[in-house]
């Protein structure tokens, strides 16, 4: 079996994005949060932020530089900059803490239920699972942006729809667990 090095591009942009967390805080807080450059500057870097977590599971997958890090790191980093962005959003009083909580409940309670299975195996992500991570990405960029009218009613279209993602499937993956719990391991 050949080792994959760790230091690779897949895990260049897993670490990068992790990097990007304060720079994005620094941006959405700068001038009490709402000064509209600024929070383009944000946004902007919310989305590069966001770019490398497709590109890097693909690379890793597509050029075999999978490894343990990125395995470990790569959702560490996708949780923190979407949490930060959450309590920073909250924070500034531009989305509902009790959006912020149930997002938070769901990805930690995910999270734990995954390590507490890990000896039956992996539970990957489902397809609702992925969908949910996009549409939460977009209702965040959306409401990062200094946006109004129309637009903000659309924003808080996409996050509406983001929550409500986030619970069915959050409610999936318990089903999913609990029927795999029942059955034999596999191996």
């Amino acid at each position: 079996m050949t080792r994959v090095p760790v230091l690779n591009l897949a895990n260049a942009l897993t670490t990068m994005r992790l990097a990007l967390v304060p720079v994005f805080l620094v941006a959405l807080f700068a001038q009490e949060g709402h000064d509209t450059n600024m929070r383009i500057a944000a946004f902007v870097i919310f989305a590069v932020a966001i770019a490398t977590d497709r590109l890097d599971g693909a690379l890793a997958r597509r050029y075999g530089m999978v490894t343990e890090f990125g395995t470990l790191a790569d959702p560490i980093a996708d949780k923190a900059l979407i949490g930060a962005a959450l309590i920073g959003l909250s924070m500034l009083g531009d989305l509902w803490w009790w959006v912020t909580a149930v997002i938070l409940a769901r990805e930690i309670g995910i999270t734990v239920l995954r390590f507490a299975v890990l000896h039956r195996g992996v539970i990957p992500a489902s397809r609702g699972g992925k969908l949910k991570t996009l549409v939460q990405a977009v209702g965040i960029g959306l409401l990062i942006l200094p946006l109004t009218g129309p637009w903000l009613v659309t924003a808080w279209a996409v996050m509406a729809a983001a929550v409500v993602l986030t619970v069915a499937t959050g409610v999936d993956y318990v089903i999913s667990a609990l029927t795999d719990l029942r059955g034999p391991a596999r191996s």
